[in-house]
């Protein structure tokens, strides 16, 4: 294979250019990443210096995303007639959000990237069997073509299950630091408002995913939005039960009356016992997962260790016997 695919020219070229466009994608997604973390810290800092300069630099927040290349893509697809709404968009938008992919535009692209590997998949199987010249039979060729369309369908699920989990780890684990940051806002004079965009502006670097979340919250209170429905929104954004359970807290604590600082020391100390528990589990789930690469590769080796100096004197004792006895 190897002897091939240096002999034939457009294999190899294939293979450049599929590299080439990996390499382009993670580099993408890394700037975009890099971006998004130096334009929460902008907002937060802007916010803090200068609301009515900041509001008008950035416009507002229905004209704050600019258009992309994902968006004229989609729409160009949609005016040709071929619609990409899913059937569940809520539910998929409610998954997208916490993967971090909280554009309106998100769920459309993530119909059309499962459309484009569903065929695309299976062309390129076809492609590298006519440039290989193999012959395979009409079941094994059909049974590679619909793992292909079966890896295309599931693989952007996969992949926003997997980001979505990361993500909500995370969040998980520097809410309690994010906690004991609001503690002492609230403690020291400052309101709701100004305490999240101070926690959030602080927490750019060490925690940038609860940082947007803390900005985000921050925008739409300058927005006009409730505490309450701002509460309630970074809850479902987040997706994660402590982050809800945290706006149901504030919520209710502002509906009751009742201590704000009480509220957040007590959910803190609850916060910081659960990531000691959660590092607790994990923890004692080492041993049983060490065992596993100790009896896959160290028991065979002590197996032959033991039992190679007793088969050698096993077949010098009986080798010369049955010579002897033929």
């Amino acid at each position: 294979m190897i002897d091939f695919i240096a002999e034939n020219a457009v294999v190899r070229w294939s293979l450049l250019l599929l590299l080439f466009a990996a390499t382009a994608l993670i580099a993408y997604f890394l700037a975009q990443d890099v971006t998004a973390r130096q334009l929460a810290r902008r907002r937060l800092l802007e916010g803090a210096t200068d609301i009515g300069k900041s509001t008008q630099a950035r416009g507002s927040l229905r004209t704050d995303r600019v258009e992309s290349a994902w968006l004229r893509l989609v729409n160009s697809i949609e005016k040709s007639g071929l619609s990409l709404v899913d059937t569940k968009d809520e539910v998929l938008t409610k998954r997208l959000a916490a993967a971090g992919y909280t554009a309106i535009y998100a769920p459309r692209v993530y119909t059309l990237l499962r459309l484009g590997l569903i065929i695309g998949l299976p062309l390129l199987v076809i492609l590298a069997v006519v440039l290989t010249g193999s012959t395979p039979s009409i079941l094994k060729l059909y049974i590679m073509l619909v793992a292909a369309a079966a890896f295309g369908l599931y693989a952007p699920s996969l992949f926003v299950k997997a980001r979505a989990d990361r993500r909500q780890r995370d969040l998980i684990n520097g809410f309690p630091d994010a906690l004991d940051l609001l503690l002492i806002c609230v403690e020291a004079g400052l309101g709701l408002e100004s305490a999240f965009a101070r926690v959030g502006m602080e927490m750019t670097s060490s925690h940038p995913r609860l940082a947007e979340q803390f900005g985000a919250v921050v925008l739409e209170l300058r927005a006009g939005r409730s505490h309450e429905d701002a509460l309630r929104r970074m809850a479902e954004r987040s997706g994660s039960d402590e982050i809800r359970s945290f706006a149901t807290l504030m919520i209710q604590s502002r509906n009751l009356g009742s201590s704000i600082s009480q509220t957040l020391r007590v959910y803190a100390a609850e916060m910081r016992e659960k990531r000691r528990l959660r590092a607790e589990e994990r923890a004692h789930r080492l041993p049983v997962l060490i065992s596993i690469p100790l009896v896959a590769c160290m028991l065979p080796t002590m197996i032959g260790v033991l039992m190679l100096p007793a088969a050698i004197r096993i077949i010098r004792s009986v080798v010369p016997v049955l010579h002897g006895g033929g």
